[in-house]
């Protein structure tokens, strides 16, 4: 007999990859199966390199894989059994294929040298087999005239919008009547072909839940309109009551709105119109008729989000070109999920007239369950909780996301407070666990991590690194799940070795960072005014070293030492206090003024609230002193630089450790103005506003249940709980926080005297430290 290599049981087209190039491509994959009896349960296993949607009998079941790397790919498991039918069944499976180079694809997804699709079917030896698994039996196709269009030629990193034309000869490709005899049999690797030890065929079980896919209809029609049809029309077809006709010849524009900002999967249906084009524009608001549109990178200016008197729809567009199906419903649904607010309609008819039959949406998103609620004397903290638990679950799907309309990467200073809101409102550490493996995988040969990650580039902040130490303490304080964590200490000694080979004569961390894309790696601080220019780096960081990279390593040092403990390492645990007590010895001698308040860097007399905040945060500077500085800062906002959005979380905390609580209603301005504004997320900073939806300023979902109700885990695991409520400004609070072992009700008072009356209640076995 003749000897047969093994398969993998991964496949492709025939000569695909070769005429490929440096262009996405879009597959498609299908396969007739029988089934007798339907089972009460099929599990199939599916995979696929770059990423795929898996329908059965033209019904979306799942989207993926969840996002791996070169290290580490994972395959899917899914119940095939609730969309099977008795007789003949189809699977179809679209596949989204990037080139293996960087700008070419989005930048989160990683993609190897074997693209591909890989399914296998799982039953019982007693059980009969469906003819699930991928071999050369399956059906193939390329989609033709598909082109991912970047969204710029400065930064692109989605590269997920579309210029597609619809194939009359594809229609209904996914449904089981469609005859794909003209379709090529799919090619299978062989052993010899792919590598077991390396992505894709690595492959390893999911570790997140599969994401949310929820019907939604858009709320109606909002904004411009320009229809020769009457509003009535549009909003009946919207709701899934009529169609429009758009004439023969016309050019046609209707804006429309979701009701608030949203991540789906769009879905437009048509009939005729063959030679149309529709263009769908997703934007996350209106912006002002007076935004720049030159220069190096322009943004938009914001105000009022609903102004579209004033303004116009900033945003990307999907381009179809309508093949005119004769007797199918025609659907162009665009493969990756959409961030959007509201969404611009635009038509241009040929010959025929265009019958739009429905437009919606597939909600998509991680399935967070916030079971947190709290209430205060407060009221216009209630519309901030809202927006802030909105945004949170916006950016959460396969990975944290610093923002789901611009990046979608997953960055490790975002990820640690919206790691921090995840716990307070839920206790599901299950995307954050997967962010930490995420950020472990991607250490540098100088111990250096990605800052974003998964991300097929590099891209490296070096304070960032600082935040994944900060993830790993938070998640023994919350979780002290030991065997997790000892995974990760090589990687964080690896870190704080980085910082410790690079200190200069003076004991300070020295210079090693710069300017975003002019230098090796970038040191952001945060998005200010005052350091705009600089991209978001202090500016003493132009000649030197800053002193808020020196204040992280203490931050990180400090850290790494508390769960060293907590893992009975007490050497290790020593050596970064004592390291720690060296550099803060230096930050105290050399980047200081003659009155001690903490300058931008050594000898700059440069300053800005941040130094002050993580001096107080370190232990640094005296609380008493610690107080005034800060104090300082807060009195003149436009004399220091001072904590935008994406600080707000460390600056709360330093004015809480101050005894400076009771300021931060001022502080709530920031989100206030937010509603004003009538957004229904929180903007990514309030210097040029570019993102309308950053989960680092959800910090209401910290602030309120942690510091206003006052639960925090007083010991790792949360053996221990603190009750200890911080009013602030306020006279009342009362809710409930999430925990692993169960809620915490909390109701405070404040009385006459001052005094607080506090009950609450804990689940049973739970130690309360007041």
């Amino acid at each position: 007999m003749e000897f047969q290599i093994p398969t993998t049981g991964w496949i492709w087209g025939n000569g695909w990859q070769e005429s490929a190039g440096n262009k996405t491509q879009l597959a498609y994959f299908r396969k007739i199966v029988s089934v007798k009896e339907i089972p009460d349960e099929r599990k199939i296993q599916i995979s696929a390199d770059s990423r795929y949607k898996l329908y059965i009998n033209d019904r979306l079941v799942c989207v993926g894989p969840s996002k791996g790397d070169r290290m580490v790919w994972y395959f899917d498991e899914v119940d095939a059994a609730p969309y099977l039918a008795a007789g003949e069944n189809v699977i179809a499976v679209e596949v989204l294929r990037y080139p293996p180079v960087h700008k070419k694809g989005s930048h989160s997804v990683f993609r190897t040298d074997i693209p591909g699709l890989f399914v296998k079917e799982l039953h019982a030896e007693t059980e009969e087999a469906f003819g699930f698994s991928t071999d050369a039996s399956w059906k193939c196709k390329l989609e033709e005239h598909y082109e991912i269009v970047p969204e710029s030629f400065l930064f692109s990193p989605l590269f997920i919008f579309e210029s597609r034309c619809g194939i009359p000869e594809n229609a209904g490709w996914k449904s089981i009547e469609y005859i794909a005899d003209a379709w090529e049999n799919a090619v299978e690797y062989n052993i010899l072909q792919m590598d077991k030890a390396v992505s894709p065929y690595n492959l390893l079980p999911r570790t997140i839940p599969h994401m949310k896919l929820e019907k939604r209809k858009f709320a109606g029609l909002f904004g411009n309109f320009q229809s020769s049809s009457e509003k009535k029309i549009w909003n009946n077809m919207l709701a899934g009551k009529s169609r429009v006709c758009i004439p023969a010849n016309s050019h046609e524009t209707v804006e429309i709105s979701a009701g608030e900002l949203t991540t789906g999967y769009l879905s437009l249906r048509m009939q005729g119109g063959s030679g149309s084009t529709v263009k769908l524009l997703t934007s996350e608001s209106y912006v002002s008729k007076d935004s720049p549109t030159k220069g190096f990178n322009p943004t938009p200016i914001k105000g009022d989000r609903c102004d579209y008197e004033n303004g116009y729809l900033h945003g990307f567009t999907d381009s179809y070109r309508v093949g005119g199906f004769a007797e199918t419903e025609e659907r162009y649904e665009p493969f990756w999920f959409r961030t959007f607010r509201f969404l611009q309609v635009d038509v241009t008819t040929g010959e025929d007239p265009l019958y739009i039959t429905g437009l919606d949406y597939l909600e998509t998103g991680y399935p967070l369950e916030a079971s947190a609620w709290v209430e205060t004397s407060d009221e216009t903290l209630k519309p901030v909780w809202d927006i802030s638990l909105r945004t949170l679950k916006r950016c959460m799907h396969e990975t944290y996301e610093d923002c789901p309309y611009y990046e979608q990467l997953q960055y490790a200073m975002d990820s640690r407070s919206q790691i921090l809101y995840t716990y307070m409102v839920s206790a599901d550490d299950r995307l954050a666990r997967k962010c930490m493996d995420d950020f472990r995988r991607s250490q540098r040969y100088d111990g250096m991590i990605n800052c974003s990650y998964p991300c097929y580039g590099p891209n490296v902040i070096p304070g960032f690194s600082i935040y994944y130490i900060m993830m790993l303490y938070d998640h023994m304080m919350f979780f002290g799940d030991k065997a997790f964590l000892r995974q990760h200490m090589g990687a964080v000694d690896g870190i704080l070795e980085f910082f410790n080979r690079n200190l200069e004569e003076r004991g300070l961390v020295g210079k090693v960072g710069g300017l975003n894309v002019f230098d090796r790696y970038w040191s952001f601080i945060d998005w200010t005014s005052q350091w705009d220019d600089t991209t978001g780096m202090p500016k003493a960081g132009l000649s030197g070293p800053i002193t808020m990279e020196s204040l992280l390593y203490i931050m990180g040092l400090d850290s790494a030492a508390a769960v060293m403990d907590y893992l009975d390492r007490n050497g290790m645990a020593e050596e970064y206090r004592t390291r720690a007590n060296t550099v803060r010895e230096a930050v105290n001698r050399y980047c200081v003024d003659e009155n001690g308040m903490y300058t931008d860097g050594p000898g700059v007399p440069e300053y800005s609230q941040h130094c002050q905040v993580f001096a107080i945060l370190t232990d640094t500077v005296d609380i008493v002193k610690g107080k005034a500085f800060l104090e300082k800062t807060l009195d003149a906002p436009e004399e220091y630089a001072q904590c935008s959005v994406a600080m707000a979380y460390y600056l709360f905390r330093a004015m809480e450790k101050a005894g400076l609580y009771a300021r931060t209603d001022r502080q709530w301005n920031l989100w206030r103005d937010m509603i004003k504004k009538n957004l229904t997320t929180c903007v990514e900073d309030n210097v040029n506003e570019r993102s309308d939806c950053h989960a680092w300023g959800a910090l209401a979902l910290y602030e309120l249940p942690a510091v206003v109700l006052g639960v925090k885990p007083a010991a790792p695991g949360f053996k221990k709980v603190s009750v200890n409520p911080n009013p602030g400004y306020m006279t009342w609070a009362k809710g409930d926080v999430a925990t692993k072992f169960g809620m915490v009700h909390v109701e405070w008072e404040k009385e006459e005297n001052g005094e607080i009356e506090v009950s609450y209640q804990v689940p049973d076995g739970m130690e309360v430290v007041k």
